[in-house]
């Protein structure tokens, strides 16, 4: 859960664009990252792959109105409204963009390509039929923030308890790591957002990075980063961190989606 997305970087910058806070090839740059290209397929309207650039185009003719994030995991289909094929496909990618005012959605195929130490990705986004429904389990922007404090809170005093909050020296060199990224980063989401929308993401990612410490196998001495050694105590863990880690991925969903949702306030 450290990195962002490319179902987030397509949110955003698509929301940015629609909204008139960026230009078309700076939203694709964005969107791209360090993935060697973007392309979609299955586009109303076009025969073959399009670029990013012509692909937002299209679906604003289409009359999409907005994007918004889904985060699906196993038995929470979180930003999903159907149809059974997108979900399938969704819930595989373990992400997907949703794209109201058009019935369509699109799902992140990656490839990879090249020797090792050369190797470049190129991400195909597949656009497919979607259900015209309220999304699955997404929160508003003020319940993320609530309950992401309050999970966080649970979550701590439960892992201190097992001594399980991160204690090693793998755990603490991966916490700085994480700390270094974030702050050569600084900027989240992208221009037009709500200031609370990047707090909620921020620390969202915050919690995310967390868990992934918290999960990671042991350091070099052989103890876990969180020091549980036996069965239940690992079992104990888990149990603690598998609700934060859905209300972290409820909030980045929250997060992304926020300009559509504020939007939607202001017109009713």
């Amino acid at each position: 859960m450290l990195d962002e997305n490319r179902s987030g970087r397509l949110t955003a910058w698509g929301n940015a664009l629609l909204a008139g806070f960026a230009a078309p090839d700076d939203a694709a740059h964005h969107i791209t990252g360090s993935d060697a290209v973007h392309r979609v397929i299955g586009l109303p309207g076009e025969s073959g792959p399009v670029g990013l650039t012509l692909a937002l185009g299209r679906l604003r003719a289409l009359g999409a109105t907005g994007l918004r994030l889904a985060l699906p995991a196993p038995g929470h289909p979180l930003g999903l409204s159907g149809p059974p094929e997108f979900n399938a496909r969704a819930m595989e990618a373990e992400e997907a963009v949703v794209v109201p005012g058009t019935a369509l959605g699109l799902v992140p195929e990656v490839y990879e390509a090249g020797p090792e130490g050369d190797v470049h990705v190129e991400v195909v986004w597949r656009c497919l039929a979607v259900r015209d429904a309220p999304p699955a389990d997404v929160p508003s922007l003020s319940e993320a923030e609530r309950e992401l404090a309050e999970a966080l809170r649970e979550a701590t005093e439960v892992l201190t308890r097992l001594d399980v909050a991160g204690s090693g020296p793998a755990a603490q060199a991966a916490l700085e790591a994480y700390r270094a990224r974030a702050e050569r980063s600084r900027e989240v989401l992208a221009p037009g957002y709500p200031p609370r929308a990047a707090r909620v993401l921020e620390l969202a990612q915050r919690v995310g990075a967390l868990i992934d410490i918290a999960y990671a196998p042991g350091d070099r001495e052989g103890r876990e980063h969180g020091g549980a050694v036996s069965a239940s105590e690992i079992a104990a863990r888990a149990a603690a961190l598998r609700p934060v880690e859905r209300t972290a991925r409820r909030a980045r969903v929250a997060a992304y989606n926020a300009m559509v949702e504020e939007r939607d306030r202001r017109r009713h």
